[in-house]
């Protein structure tokens, strides 16, 4: 008798579990859309990122800067808030000094040691 007891007990606990396992996973997915993605999760400054990055904008400079010869006729671009700001310059690959030389507001200007050029550019703040 006490055999029967327990088996209806064991029994009556697996059928539990396995119906309570069920309800979980149905109701984890119940919804019809399935699992969100990023833009639909996406809150306050991350969703602003996202939505700039999809109009083809880089609103906080994440994306890798696009390369130019630094000639006069396609100087380096230095984004700055403000009319002037100061740049360093590693003239050759190996050198351990950087060549500093302010920039200001206005047509391209040379290195002093290698005579690369660089151009400031406005750069507004996103927020």
């Amino acid at each position: 008798m006490a055999g029967r007891l327990l088996l209806r007990t064991c029994t009556a606990t697996l059928q539990l579990r396995s119906h309570v396992a069920a309800r979980c996973s149905q109701r984890a997915m119940s919804t019809l859309k399935g699992i969100p993605t990023d833009e639909e999760q996406a809150t306050g400054l991350e969703r602003r990122a996202l939505q700039a990055l999809k109009q083809g904008k880089d609103p906080y400079s994440m994306l890798k800067p696009k390369h130019h010869a630094g000639t006069k006729e396609d100087p380096h671009i230095v984004p700055c808030i403000g009319t002037k700001r100061l740049v360093g310059c590693l003239c050759e690959e190996d050198n351990t000094a950087i060549v500093w030389f302010w920039l200001h507001e206005g047509n391209a200007q040379r290195c002093p040691s290698c005579g690369s050029h660089y151009k400031l550019v406005y750069h507004e703040l996103p927020h």
